[in-house]
């Protein structure tokens, strides 16, 4: 087993804390909500092992890098400016960048912004989809038909936190189990991703008679004790950001990402469901892309509950380059 290395950097003006093991070409991984670098665990090890300098980061708002107060501090151009400030701070002038959930869309904009930097893109969950002509706003709430889109759910300061914070460690359970692929059928009632107008997710979400074989009592304290000191604001601004994205990218509406590319996708994941038409579109939005993989039963968390599979895919993905 690899040893890990904790290790805080400046990066953009403020503190990233990220964890790294081995040595080799660089490859930078950016994880989603509500997550930490601790969701790459089973990818630092393999990385390492295989001959690479395998770091994931806290992005800014989590675990122990900066949290800004203000909510346009965590708009795309900031993340990515957080990416590029971390290679730099560890020596580095170019990296593999990999991405699950909101580290997805951060790492394809980190790679289309500055692809001599950001030489190829391995994306998990969430496909990528060039900036369209619609302001995201007005699309999420068409998601939502006579509910709430959970995104359109997030975007008001204090609603979210208000429900999640009284019982950090029930709501983390419930989201990510009720989101992974062990999950029963969404009853009648609902799906986690819509929310009845003035209701709460809490709602929606499933607590497991006992944890899935991918997510350890010891796992679920560290994201508990994680999320109990920081909160979710953090977070959870980044969803709150997303109009101001589709603003500052203007300039790249309809732009493909060229650099070599990799996705990996949960049967069961609703990014990766949602995401269908951007994944049969991926020979226009990626043309550099090496391989599509849609994992069979996977949920949304997929390279914790799918380390092996992941791993392989991505390590033939970096060999190959």
């Amino acid at each position: 087993m690899a040893e890990l290395k904790h290790r805080v950097v400046s990066a953009n003006g403020i503190r990233i804390h990220l964890v790294e093991a081995g040595k080799g070409p660089l490859v930078l991984m950016v994880h989603g909500f509500p997550e930490s670098w601790y969701s790459w665990r089973r990818q630092l090890d393999a990385l390492a092992d295989a001959g690479y300098r395998a770091a994931a980061i806290d992005v800014r708002g989590y675990g122990r890098s900066s949290a800004p107060a203000g909510i346009d501090e965590y708009r795309m151009t900031k993340h990515v400016a957080d990416n590029l400030g971390v290679v730099e701070a560890l020596g580095e002038q170019s990296a593999t960048i990999v991405g699950h959930d909101w580290g997805a869309p951060i790492a394809a904009n980190s790679a289309l912004l500055r692809p001599d930097v950001f030489r190829a893109l391995a994306l998990l969950s969430v496909p990528y989809s060039p900036r369209g002509a619609h302001r995201p706003s007005e699309v999420i709430r068409l998601m939502g038909g006579k509910e709430e889109f959970y995104i359109e759910y997030f975007q008001q300061p204090g609603r979210a936190e208000s429900e999640i914070e009284p019982d950090v460690g029930g709501w983390l359970l419930g989201f990510y189990y009720t989101a992974s692929g062990d999950a029963p059928a969404p009853a009648a009632g609902g799906t986690m991703a819509t929310i009845p107008h003035g209701g709460r997710m809490r709602d929606r979400l499933t607590i497991p008679k006992k944890l899935p074989g991918w997510l350890t009592a010891e796992d679920l304290d560290f994201y508990v004790s994680e999320f109990e000191r920081t909160g979710l604001t953090g977070g959870l601004n980044r969803y709150r950001n997303m109009d101001r994205d589709w603003e500052d990218l203007a300039a790249f509406t309809g732009q493909p990402i060229t650099v070599p590319s990799l996705f990996i996708g949960g049967e069961k994941d609703g990014p990766t469901q949602w995401g269908g038409a951007a994944i049969a579109n991926f020979s226009k939005t990626m043309p550099g892309l090496r391989g599509s993989h849609v994992l069979s039963g996977c949920g949304h968390w997929v390279q914790q509950e799918r380390p092996r599979e992941v791993n392989e895919l991505l390590l033939k993905f970096i060999q190959g380059l």
